[in-house]
């Protein structure tokens, strides 16, 4: 078994987070850069099942500038047997299309039978790239899934839908996503970080994957405009002189809270 996890650098959830005007890209160093908390979680799955079953190999897999080696060398402490770092200036600001082009040149140069991304991050919330990856590896996909069995032969588990719940089984290779809901990732221990240092990187360019960032044919999103977030707004201020539950009720009922 072959698990392939993709991990995502993003901005440190407790610190600022700043548009560059200029460019409409995050501003990197405005805050600490860290694992997206559900990739790492993406990666737990895969380590449970590689320690209930010897011989599976779990490969990470991250699209990141060359100053997240660290980040990758964390999901190596964590457990994973080798990683992928995808580096490339041309991938500055790259959209969903062209992310999802690149990752799935990627895991098809590295060998699959599975693999586990999270739902969405929590800096693009896009929330499509398991589905973009499935159909552009042709296999099946299971998104959103709260709990996961991997067996020789299929994945299943169970995922939420509109008034409940479902469980949904895929014949492997495929591609999934994860919620919340599954397990937190496992700390590294001072063995694992040592070993890591040892672990192989494999760093590939998009000349290594064959894959054109400019390429005129394919469909890639345009950002037109980027403005600073406005203040906030003063809010309403209700002064009791004996009917402030009745400007409370109109003011719910006009902005249509009640």
């Amino acid at each position: 078994m072959r698990i392939l996890v993709l991990v995502k650098e993003v901005p440190d959830t407790w610190g600022d987070r700043v548009l560059n005007l200029e460019t409409g890209l995050a501003d990197r160093g405005a805050s600490d850069a860290v694992i997206d908390e559900i990739g790492e979680r993406s990666l737990e799955v895969a380590l449970s099942y590689a320690d209930a079953n010897p011989g599976t190999e779990v490969v990470v897999v991250m699209m990141a500038p060359e100053s997240a080696s660290g980040s990758v060398r964390k999901a190596l402490a964590m457990g994973a047997a080798s990683a992928v770092h995808v580096v490339d200036d041309a991938l500055l600001g790259a959209d969903l299309g062209l992310t999802a082009q690149t990752l799935a040149a990627a895991i098809s140069r590295a060998g699959f039978d599975l693999v586990i991304t999270g739902n969405q991050s929590t800096d693009g919330s896009g929330g499509v790239m398991a589905a973009m990856l499935a159909e552009l590896l042709d296999v099946p996909s299971i998104t959103s899934m709260n709990s996961v069995t991997i067996t020789e032969s299929e994945v299943s588990g169970e995922r939420s839908v509109d008034g409940g719940s479902m469980t949904a089984s895929a014949a492997l290779p495929a591609v999934i996503s994860i919620t919340e809901r599954l397990p937190d990732a496992r700390f590294p221990n001072f063995k694992g970080i040592m070993a890591a240092k040892k672990k192989p990187v494999d760093t590939v360019s998009l000349a290594d994957l064959g894959v054109t960032a400019d390429d005129p044919d394919a469909a890639r999103s345009i950002m037109i405009a980027v403005a600073q977030k406005p203040p906030r707004a003063a809010g309403v201020k209700v002064v009791d002189e004996g009917d402030a539950g009745v400007k409370l009720a109109e003011f719910l009922i006009s902005n249509r809270l009640v």
